[in-house]
């Protein structure tokens, strides 16, 4: 019985330690940002719950750019939005 433990990561937006399942993570790799929807890129991540007010959050305060450590668009915030959205229907 070789079961795999249960990953973990905290939302930069809420601090709360969630599955890595129930949360989007956003990457920079060689100095882009890029929503990385399969969770599978190498690089710098950063993990966001899958709830609005935790990605308006982010936004307002500017938490991505924080954790990534350089700039992040708007097209990012949109981005997850919209799998948000997709995501609930």
């Amino acid at each position: 019985m070789n079961k795999k433990a249960p990953i973990y990561r905290t939302c930069i937006a809420t601090r709360k330690l969630s599955l890595k399942s129930d949360l989007y993570r956003v990457v920079k790799y060689k100095g882009e940002i890029c929503f990385d929807c399969n969770q599978n890129l190498p690089g710098r991540g950063a993990y966001i719950s899958k709830d609005l007010s935790a990605i308006t959050t982010a936004h307002d305060k500017h938490l991505l750019s924080k954790a990534l450590r350089c700039e992040v668009n708007d097209d990012i915030y949109a981005q997850l939005v919209s799998a948000l959205s997709k995501e609930k229907r």
